[in-house]
């Protein structure tokens, strides 16, 4: 009997699984096809190819083997089969690479019917690029690292033609800043390879850390690769090292491991740019050999920022080349690129200025600024790394005072720079802070992690364009391409990281793979959803930002009418929202227009998906106060740049966030914020709050003192409340209601004085940010 009961499991089994490979075939739509980036052109045709435990890879060479583990591995972890590699095609059920000499080096086709797919390429790149959007047809849980039940592995029958639109499609790690392990770059190569980008810049040098063994300065990793750790402190609030204190914070990569990585990064079509930062960012290089600077005085390796920068390499003497020469030769052994990048920015020339040796050769060599100077060393640099068959790639100050003949501008400070080097016949890369700076904010600043400032939402990226439309048609040609930069200041985890590149770099993958006539937001929007369903299953901690519901509020001053507009990044969201003691949940109001507040009103909304909250909930308070829309007079009035929203900015209900730069903000310069409130007649108050902000980076504290006086006579003033608080190092970025408690009193006149720090620890004035003064 049990024999027979067992025979029968078996048979109950193997009928379920032939059941579930015999499923009828699923009938595809446009709208399934998630592709990112867009292909250049796909057609969809009737009926489905569907991958099973049988379905072979049939290739032409060994070489090409590799490429197929991209699926090979995955459907091993996520369906539990082991497929084959052959090099001679079956009948049917198989994935065949088909070599085509006529196509371009990334390019691929792809031909998809019930029997075969077909994948055409001339080389591994078109075959791997071609994989990858093979990858992202399949279902989303072809990413699980455990087995997935009950999914059928198919996809639509097609035919795709798809090609780069730029050469040059990169992302840049600084890993000076923060040190992040060989691993996570691995990783990061994997996910560059998913959305077709072929470039990893690596920002090895920098102030705050050298990151690259050099066997013949070994003092560059013994002493550049570590600072004083002072990870607990703003970036900017950190104090200055003395080169005595010994460093425990950093790392550096050992030549043996960048040459895996660079081994690695060409199965997946990535090509590994070094930069080796100079004349400036170099701190860490001097600390380790202070006669490479102008004075050679010793000096400490920063643990935080530095500027200006003023400890440069030494123009003037042949040792810095001599330096810089064998510390390249090293460098070019490792790294098979055809770039070596040099930065060449934000050097502060005063040393040189003053420096005998400098002196000597702007004489010698007849250059009559240290602009010039500058310019004798880039092209100097660029000469020696033309004669080892490698090309010079610096940031755009490598213009000043006359280019380098060969040299390619990475053009960072808008695009001005990148004209202007097309215009003079040399190659561009593009990199705006407008559209390529991952280290901005990509969301409502108070709902997000730290960051160096700015805002470079989702859909700001997807609008770049390398391409400037003033460009004639032959300075377009030296557009290469473009680059996203992940600058490391805040970025202290890899997790952090993470969150900061992704999704924003499948935007820009779009933006430099795709054809500019294909692009369309709303349609990204919707298959962007899908990446993100991806990107769980690849544990890959992505920021939800362009879910998050921003405000647009405004006052009518006269009727006293607050409106609040609900948006997020998404033009066809499903915004909901509740007020006041009502929860967000399926019976939440639908958002169709601005909201009209008339008194103190909380808010809450979200996105909903499916009936349901999605991300972070916004919460605001809309607060009327007794101080709204009353005349506020100042002893001292408030800065030029933060003026707020004028006359009534202290006293309007609406509130600053976490971005100073958002326009509710005022604020004073080494001075105190001494304000008058007119209450227009005698009213019972018993409460003064003041909104304060404190950034310390860019000098931003919050007061030490907050005082509240009242009059009814607006001259005999009477203090009737203080609240103090003592200044602290602060590495984050703060609000605080100081708030001030008293007995109720009828007062006309509400005299409120907020003190400034005024000395900033690191030297100069401090900024004083008040938003609101709300009296109750």
């Amino acid at each position: 009997m049990n024999v027979l009961k067992k025979m029968l499991v078996v048979v109950v089994i193997a009928m379920m699984a032939s059941c579930q490979e015999s499923k009828a075939p699923k009938v595809f739509t446009e709208s399934d096809i998630a592709i990112i980036p867009k292909p250049v052109e796909l057609t969809l045709q009737p009926g489905s190819f569907q991958f099973n435990k049988n379905t072979q890879f049939v290739i032409s060479d060994a070489s090409q083997k590799e490429v197929t583990s991209v699926l090979i591995d995955k459907f091993k972890n996520a369906a539990g089969w082991n497929l084959s590699v052959s090099e001679q095609a079956p009948k049917n059920n198989f994935v065949q690479f088909v070599v085509d000499g006529n196509l371009e080096d990334e390019a691929y086709k792809m031909d998809v019917n019930s029997d075969r797919v077909l994948i055409s390429a001339k080389g591994n790149a078109g075959f791997l690029y071609g994989l990858e959007t093979l990858r992202q047809l399949l279902p989303t849980a072809i990413e699980s690292s455990k087995l997935v039940s009950n999914e059928s592995w198919e996809i639509p029958n097609l035919t795709i033609k798809d090609h780069p639109r730029y050469r040059y499609r990169g992302l840049m790690l600084d890993v000076s800043r923060h040190f992040f392990e060989i691993d996570y770059l691995k990783e990061t190569i994997d996910r560059l390879a998913m959305l077709k980008m072929n470039v990893l810049h690596l920002h090895l040098v920098d102030d705050q850390g050298w990151r690259i063994e050099i066997k013949k300065y070994p003092k560059l990793t013994e002493v550049g690769a570590w600072r004083v750790d002072q990870e607990d402190k703003h970036w900017d609030g950190r104090t200055e090292t003395s080169p005595d204190e010994k460093g425990t914070y950093g790392g550096f990569y050992t030549q043996e491991q960048l040459k895996d990585l660079v081994a690695y990064a060409a199965t997946k079509n990535v090509e590994i740019i070094p930069e080796i930062e100079m004349p400036a960012h170099v701190t860490s290089a001097i600390a380790s050999y202070p006669e490479l600077s102008c004075h050679e005085r010793p000096v400490g390796v920063p643990s935080g920022g530095v500027w200006p920068i003023t400890d440069i390499y030494c123009a003037g003497k042949d040792s810095t080349f001599e330096f810089l020469e064998n510390v390249l030769l090293e460098v070019m052994e490792i790294f098979p690129s055809k770039y070596i990048h040099v930065g060449g920015d934000e050097a502060t020339k005063t040393n040189w200025a003053q420096c005998p040796d400098c002196k000597k050769r702007m004489q010698t060599e007849g250059l009559t600024n240290v602009e010039e100077l500058q310019s004798y060393f880039i092209k100097r640099m660029e000469r020696f790394i033309s004669t080892h068959d490698k090309k010079l790639i610096g940031w755009d100050e490598i213009l000043e005072g006359g280019l380098a003949p060969e040299a390619t501008v990475m053009s960072w400070r808008g695009v001005d720079g990148g004209l202007k080097a097309a215009s003079e016949g040399h190659d561009v890369i593009m990199t705006p802070g407008s559209h390529c700076y991952f280290d901005h904010y990509q969301g409502p600043q108070n709902e997000e992690p730290l960051a160096w400032g700015g805002y470079t939402p989702l859909s700001q990226v997807y609008t770049f364009d390398p391409t400037v439309d003033t460009m004639t048609e032959v300075e377009a040609k030296h557009v290469l391409g473009g680059q996203a930069n992940l600058w490391s200041e805040q970025i202290k985890t890899t997790e952090h990281s993470e969150y900061m590149i992704f999704p924003r770099l499948a935007a820009l993958s779009e933006t430099l793979w795709s054809t500019k006539e294909s692009r369309n937001w709303e349609d990204f929007s919707k298959r962007i959803v899908t990446m993100f369903d991806r990107y769980d299953y690849m544990g890959i901690n992505y920021a939800k930002s362009a879910y998050l519901v921003m405000e647009d509020v405004t006052i009518d001053m006269e009727s006293k009418e607050v409106s609040v507009g609900l948006k997020n990044e998404f033009t066809d969201a499903d915004i909901r929202y509740t007020l006041n003691d009502d929860k967000l949940s399926d019976k939440a109001i639908k958002y169709t227009e601005p909201l009209k507040i008339h008194k103190t009103t909380e808010i809450h909304a979200s996105l909903f998906k499916n009936d349901k909250p999605m991300g972070v909930p916004f919460n605001t308070t809309i607060q009327f106060h007794k101080a709204v829309g009353k005349k506020v007079t100042f002893k001292e009035i408030y800065d030029s740049r933060y003026q707020g929203e004028g006359d009534f900015g202290m006293v309007n209900s609406l509130r600053g966030t976490k971005n100073f730069t958002d326009g509710h903000w005022q604020a004073w310069l080494g001075k105190d914020m001494e304000a008058v409130v007119d209450l227009g007649e005698e009213t019972s108050i018993h409460e003064v709050i003041v909104g304060t902000m404190e950034n310390q980076g860019p000098g931003i504290y919050f007061p030490i003192e907050v005082s509240v006086s009242v009059s009814n006579d607006g001259k005999n003033y009477k203090e009737v409340g203080v609240e103090k608080r003592a200044f602290a190092k602060n590495p984050s970025f703060d609000l605080k209601e100081f708030k001030v408690s008293f007995e109720e009193q009828s007062v006309r006149y509400v005299k409120v004085i907020a003190k400034n720090l005024k000395t900033n620890p690191k030297g100069g004035d401090t900024w004083l940010f008040v938003d609101e003064i709300l009296i109750n």
